[in-house]
């Protein structure tokens, strides 16, 4: 018994070994499979009735149709007996499906079983037997009715579907199929994979702007970095702005990368957790510099605008926070699921699993945490700075704007990425939803430029830089321009 109820299990799922489609050099799960229905054949003519917290066992007599329901998540109905006194034996297992491979016909990795396992046998030939399975996983889609063939893979055993038919229904709870024979059988479903050629192409299009945004905002910042180096707060405005540019940026390389593992005919999963761990942790440190700038403008609002820690000091504590917090964050997470199997999606998308690990919740929940501090932060700077305006309190000029574009910036980019990735967290809880797809996509790809725009192009201070840039560039055309006029002057007055 002890036995059985490893078997049956949660740390039997979780094995490795379990999970894998690859058929092992011994099928000891489809040997005893085998054996328990040999077992269940030789059962004597006797009604009765085991129930069990992992197995059910049920033998009954019946003269014309059959229907019962086992454990309340298999109904069988039996509508065309050949007649007589005829016998059923009904094996449910709790988990059988731990260590039954979920491989099918065409081995695909994609397949879960989604249902009880359950056996049955009859002491006379039944061709029209139909089963309806509760879906223990409602977001798995593409229901398959099947048994096992123990003949499949030279022995091995796999899920094969002659002689089993879907019946459609309009439970969403339930699936229900229809067999001409009996043996062990269930259902294999797989997750929801959209496939979109539109979606794609908006999805694309909108990474390669934001990219580009992000870019163009970098090279801004190298043009004017040292014409803001003279303020400290400044200063640590744009090294939380480039910051936040690289940590988006490299998490859409990042991105793509993982599309290309995804899409490749050859699946790798280890290439895959490790495209995932990196786009978790850079749109993480996204997130975690948005939060050190809301540090540094409560900082600055609500002490004294010169002394208090040094620039040194502050620097040192923005990239602890801003790439400190998540890599620990993205490290645990990889550590904790990568084993259970559990880190990345099982549709092969290179990114982090939502059915049934929830291990998308080590994004989204530092993410809208991050989202709800800022807008404290920003309610609380706002009172601070009208209540020095109303009482006429003096405050540099420099410092007092930079506040304002980082108060500005806040404003804008917090609600924006909040609700960019609150869609993005929609996609995997309504899979179905167009809208909210197209909605994810078309705001994903406007981060970059919002970034730009209001993190880099309507700074007064980049403005005044790119402004002395332009009338030098100017001027030292027009010297060039007028320095060619004498020298061909000279030129031609020298003609005889």
């Amino acid at each position: 018994m002890e036995s059985w109820d490893f078997i049956n299990g949660n740390d039997t799922r979780n094995s490795s070994s379990m999970r894998s489609n690859s058929p092992p050099p011994e099928s000891v799960s489809s040997i005893l499979l085998q054996s328990l229905e040999t077992i269940t054949r030789r059962l004597t003519n006797d009604t009765f009735n085991i129930e069990t917290p992992s197995i059910l066992l049920n033998k009954t007599t019946f003269n014309n149709t059959f229907n019962a329901d086992f454990n309340s998540s298999v109904e069988i109905n039996i509508t065309e007996p050949d007649g007589g006194n005829t016998s059923i034996t009904v094996l449910t297992f709790e988990s059988m499906d731990n260590v039954l491979p979920a491989r099918d016909e065409a081995n695909s990795s994609l397949n879960i079983i989604n249902g009880r396992v359950v056996l049955v046998q009859s002491s006379t030939n039944t061709s029209n037997i139909s089963f309806t399975f509760d879906i223990r996983n409602n977001s798995l889609v593409d229901p398959k009715c099947v048994f096992w063939n123990f003949s499949l893979f030279s022995g091995l055993g796999g899920w094969d579907d002659e002689g089993c038919m879907l019946v459609p229904n309009n439970d969403n709870e339930t699936v229900t199929c229809n067999c001409n024979h009996l043996t062990s059988f269930s259902i294999l479903m797989s997750p929801y994979s959209r496939d979109d050629p539109g979606l794609a192409i908006v999805t694309y299009i909108g990474v390669g702007i934001s990219m580009v945004s992000l870019v163009i905002c970098l090279i801004i910042e190298a043009v004017v970095w040292r014409k803001i180096r003279k303020n400290n707060t400044s200063y640590l405005r744009h090294v939380s702005i480039v910051n936040i540019a690289v940590s988006l940026l490299t998490a859409n390389i990042w991105f793509i990368i993982g599309a290309a593992i995804s899409d490749a005919e050859e699946k790798n999963p280890p290439a895959c957790s490790a495209a995932t761990f990196f786009v978790h942790f850079f749109y993480l440190a996204l997130f975690f510099w948005m939060l050190a700038s809301a540090l540094l403008l409560l900082y600055r609002a609500v002490s004294v605008f010169e002394g208090g820690l040094s620039k040194r000091s502050m620097l040192a504590l923005g990239f602890c926070l801003g790439y400190g917090a998540p890599l620990i964050i993205a490290t645990i997470t990889i550590a904790v699921t990568a084993a259970k199997g559990t880190y990345i999606q099982d549709t092969g998308v290179c990114w982090l699993n939502w059915e049934p690990s929830r291990t998308l919740l080590a994004f989204v929940i530092p993410a809208l945490l991050i989202v709800v501090i800022n807008f404290m932060i920003l309610l609380v700077v706002m009172y601070k700075m009208l209540r020095r305006r109303v009482a006429g309190d003096a405050t540099q000029a420099g410092e007092k704007h930079v506040l304002v574009v980082i108060a500005r910036s806040l404003a804008v980019l917090t609600p924006f990425f909040g609700l960019t990735w609150s869609l993005g967290v929609g996609t995997l809880v309504d899979p179905n939803n167009t809208a909210i797809h197209y909605s994810f996509a078309f705001f994903n790809s406007l981060q970059g430029f919002f970034i730009l725009v209001f993190g880099t192009l309507l700074d007064k201070k980049v403005h005044g830089v790119f402004s002395v840039c332009f009338l030098t560039v100017i001027f030292l055309l027009n010297a060039k321009s007028n320095l060619e006029h004498q020298n061909l002057s000279s030129d031609i007055s020298k003609l005889p």
